[in-house]
């Protein structure tokens, strides 16, 4: 009994609670003294590190070094192009509705940084930039009344955001491989 009830309650809690609070004050999330490994095992989509956090700001920044597995080889080429995500947030209760996250992938000899955003559940792509591997880059993700702007180092791109108002509080969004096939080594 004492189990129906609390999984009544977990349950209610998820789907009674849908009005998001609204942010006004611009916050930044500091950038690290060290960097913190994130790890997608081989066979995993998800990385080791993805605690549920909520994010109530405006902007996250943050420092990314990546190594030599983000070289890597799909099993059927045409998943090649698909975009691995690496951090962002959600606006609200659901990343598929809206949310920005920088996202990276490995083709063409070369590393690519994407911005990727989910706007009133319509998704958008875009390239930010091509980096080199090891070489340590400055990132950041904003929302502003003009669109989701993308940051790596010193180029930016802005991105539509069809959400009207203030920014809504939501949650991070950590590193996820693929696509349609999971991570293929263990870094």
């Amino acid at each position: 009994m004492k189990n129906i009830l609390l999984a009544t309650g977990f349950l209610m809690l998820l789907i009674g609670c849908k009005k998001q609070p609204e942010i006004n004050a611009v916050e930044i999330i500091a950038l690290p003294a060290s960097y913190t490994n994130y790890t997608i095992l081989q066979g995993q989509y998800y990385c080791d590190k993805s605690t549920p956090k909520l994010f109530a700001a405006t902007k996250m920044s943050f420092k990314i070094k990546f190594d030599s597995s983000a070289i890597y080889q799909t099993v059927d080429p045409v998943n090649q192009y698909d975009i691995n995500k690496l951090f962002g947030f959600s606006e609200g209760d659901n990343h598929h509705l809206n949310s920005a996250r920088l996202c990276w992938a490995w083709h063409i000899n070369a590393l690519h940084l994407y911005g990727y955003v989910y706007s009133d559940s319509i998704r958008a792509m875009k390239e930010i930039a091509r980096v080199n591997i090891g070489a340590e880059l400055i990132c950041s993700v904003a929302v502003t009344s003009g669109g989701y702007v993308f940051t790596v180092n010193d180029t930016s791109h802005v991105m539509p955001r069809l959400i009207k108002g203030v920014p809504l509080a939501g949650y991070w969004l950590y590193p996820y491989f693929g696509g349609d096939e999971t991570a293929l080594t263990i870094s």
